[in-house]
This record gives C-alpha cells, sequence and structure tokens, in this order.
C-alpha cells in the first residue's frame, strides 16, 4: 500500500455534558492516500461530520470537548501542532474544506473574487492585488466558472446554487491544498448539478493530485466519485472496503440494511432494520397518522383514528 498522505489513528472526540459523556467519534482508523478519494458514509448523528471537524480542530477545546489519538499528515501529528501554527500553515493551506451550504458560506457584502483571494492574502500567496487577481480568476477558470474576467466582481446572489458551490470549492482549492474535504457538498443541489460537482471533483483531483473526503449520507454520490468507502454507526466505523466490493459484498449487517436512495423499498424505510417488522412493512409506506394534536407518525403499528 501506497503511503498515505493522511492517516488517522484511535481518533476520539468526547463531549462532556452534565447529564454524562457523549462519545460523537469512539476510536476512528482511516486514512487517504495521493489521488484518492474516501467516502464516509452514514446516517445523520453517526459522528461523519465531527470526525472531519476533530481532524481539522475546529472544535472548541474547552467548554468539554476533549480530543484524543493521532492525526498524521505528511508525518505530523495535527493534534499536537500549536493553534496558532495550525491555522496559518495547515488550515486552508495544507487542508481545506468545502461546506454544505453554498449561500451561508459566502458572505454577502463582499464580491466573489473578495472571498475567492482571502486566502491566497491570509496565506500570503499573493505578491500585490494585481497578482491575487489573476489567482483568483485562474482558479475561478478550474471551477468551470465561464467569464471568470467578469464574473470575480460579481456578489453571490448573483450565482445560482450551482455556481455558488463553484466559488466555495474555488476558495477551498485556491492554496493547493494537499487534502480537500468536502461535508455533504451537495445536498442543497439538484440532482443534475450533483453529476456536474462531482465530474468537477474528480478534474479537480486529476490536475492537481488532491487527496478528497467525501462526507456523505448518499451511497448513489459516494459511488459515483470515491475509490474507497468507510461506513460510520454510532461514532465508530463499522467496514471499510473499496467502492465496488462494498456495493457488491457488503460485510456488516448495518451496511447492508442501508437503504439506497436511487432504488427505496416500496415499504417503510425503516423496515429492513426494525425489530417489528411485518409483511404490509415491504409492500406499502404506512399513512401518516395524528395521534395526537401535532404529533404524527407513519408506521404500521399505529393504529388509525
Amino acid at each position: 500500500m501506497a503511503n498515505p498522505m493522511l492517516e488517522v489513528q484511535g481518533l476520539k472526540t468526547w463531549l462532556h455534558l452534565r447529564r454524562g459523556v457523549v462519545r460523537a467519534v469512539d476510536g476512528v482508523d482511516l486514512h487517504v492516500n495521493e489521488r484518492e478519494t474516501l467516502g464516509i458514509v452514514g446516517e445523520s448523528g453517526s459522528g461523519k461530520s465531527m470526525t472531519i471537524l476533530s481532524i481539522m480542530r475546529l472544535l472548541p477545546r474547552q467548554g468539554g470537548v476533549s480530543l484524543h489519538g493521532r492525526v498524521m499528515l505528511d508525518g505530523r501529528n495535527l493534534l499536537e501542532v500549536p493553534e496558532q501554527q495550525m491555522s496559518r500553515d495547515y488550515r486552508g493551506r495544507k487542508i481545506s474544506m468545502i461546506s454544505q451550504d453554498p449561500l451561508t458560506s459566502l458572505n454577502p457584502v463582499f464580491t466573489v473574487g473578495d472571498q475567492v483571494g482571502a486566502p491566497l492574502r491570509y496565506h500570503g500567496l499573493a505578491r500585490n492585488r494585481a497578482a491575487e487577481r489573476e489567482a483568483v480568476i485562474d482558479v475561478l477558470q478550474r471551477v468551470r466558472i465561464p467569464s471568470p474576467e467578469q464574473r470575480l466582481d460579481d456578489y453571490p446572489h448573483q450565482f445560482s446554487g450551482g455556481m455558488r458551490q463553484r466559488v466555495v470549492t474555488a476558495m477551498a482549492i485556491a492554496c493547493a491544498p494537499r487534502l480537500l474535504v468536502a461535508d455533504e457538498p451537495t445536498s442543497a443541489l439538484d440532482v443534475t448539478i450533483q453529476v456536474q460537482m462531482m465530474s468537477l471533483f474528480r478534474k479537480i483531483q486529476e490536475e492537481t493530485g488532491v487527496g478528497i473526503i467525501l462526507i456523505t449520507h448518499d451511497l448513489g454520490v459516494a459511488a459515483s466519485i470515491c475509490h474507497r468507502v468507510a461506513v460510520m454507526y454510532a461514532g465508530r466505523i463499522v467496514e471499510t472496503a473499496d467502492v465496488r466490493t462494498m456495493y457488491q459484498r457488503p460485510a456488516h449487517p448495518y451496511t447492508q440494511a442501508l437503504p439506497s436512495l436511487i432504488d427505496p423499498p416500496a415499504g417503510c424505510r425503516f423496515a429492513p432494520r426494525c425489530p417489528h417488522r411485518m409483511p404490509k412493512c415491504d409492500e406499502a409506506y404506512p399513512p401518516e397518522v395524528e395521534i395526537e394534536p401535532g404529533h404524527k407518525v407513519s408506521c404500521w403499528l399505529t393504529p388509525a383514528p
């Protein structure tokens, strides 16, 4: 196996609350190689995003958060890097993140060019404003934004949802990071734009050799771009395999029970994992029943009023 650019060993992120300890991430091991895309798949609350926030050290160190383990990036344990150096030399420079909502990630009062150029200014990668402008035009071209010479002076509200996602991607790759983290980057986009964004990520990887971690709950999205997939449940990774093996021969019961949004079952979505499963659960989706004012449920166990 090639030497991984990122290697996570025994990562634990525990949240200490008054009522107890939440083990949001509880012993995660994973690695990412150059020119490789690793998909982390799981339902909401499984710990996918918390794992990434822990790797990038974006969680508050005060307020009851404890972080343990090893996060090795090019031979350096990021959990031991001083915060000032982490901000200056690693975040945005060697490891960068694409958030899932481009509308809230962009400041409406600054132009797109100013925001894409911000990482270049912060990390001192542009000699002057003219050099910064040329670099911004270049990165906007790389994310396939038409007429970047004109569009960099526009504001976020003048872009469509798909184009705003490209702008956020441009910000993330502006400083040529070694590792790109994409947290549900297509969740707010329609299917056609999702396909375009996945194609864009593949193209960027081919051109730069960047490693990518894709966080998603959609098995179809993971299958379209990932080389390997790690399935996460309750703070732990329960199965890891290359994407073909994962889809053809999943071994863990949780992986086998994950529903595909491309071809969902005709009946209740939860039926494969339900201890009360009945034949009718596989035949039709249960109607919504209001069991008390404002309290509704869709389950065949709930009698109609």
